[in-house]
């Protein structure tokens, strides 16, 4: 999955919980701890893999159940130790989401032995074709497909969803770059 496939998903499982457990839509911070934990597991292995040799393939230790489940329950206790247990909340369910989503065409295909990354180390690596293994090599073997179209649907869906949701995450953002980046060239 790309990367703004895996971040639709997570906005959507999000948006969902928020609702209906606390009756708002999601929240600026928390949002962006979402996105964050959407892409956490390839702005690990990818490099790891990709760039300096570490681990087996793009889908490995970040991507694996056996470290993430105990970085989320982690990260959870400790911003609920500092009064926002919902930062941990929306970075397991951007992080588990991308593994799980990763996994879900093998899973829905029968072929589990595809789906072993979940468990690594425990169960041995996932031989991919890496051959492409550079992020622009993965841009450029872009093809359009359906899963593509899917994700690139999905992508509009939930740009729809976060706009009436109020655009949670863009307002720290723009605050950022106009306060940090711009007013320092001013100066």
């Amino acid at each position: 999955m790309w990367p703004w496939g895996h971040a639709a998903v997570g906005y959507l499982l999000y948006t969902t919980w928020t609702r209906s457990r606390h009756g708002h839509p999601p929240r600026d911070l928390p949002t962006l701890w979402l996105l964050f934990g959407t892409q956490f597991p390839d702005l690990v292995d990818k490099p790891l893999a990709w760039w300096f040799g570490i681990l087996p393939s793009g889908r490995a230790l970040a991507h694996s159940l056996v470290p993430l489940v105990p970085l989320s329950v982690i990260l959870y206790v400790y911003f609920a130790r500092r009064g926002r247990p919902e930062y941990g909340v929306t970075f397991a369910i951007g992080a588990l989401s991308h593994a799980l989503t990763d996994a879900l065409p093998a899973l829905l295909a029968g072929e589990f032995e595809r789906a072993r990354f979940l468990l690594w180390p425990l169960l041995p690596h996932v031989e991919y074709d890496e051959s492409s293994a550079s992020i622009l090599g993965h841009l450029a073997s872009i093809e359009l497909s359906p899963l593509l179209a899917v994700e690139l649907g999905l992508g509009l869906v939930v740009v729809g969803v976060w706009w009436r949701d109020g655009m949670p995450g863009l307002a720290p953002i723009r605050s950022f770059v106009t306060e940090r980046i711009i007013g320092s060239s001013d100066s």
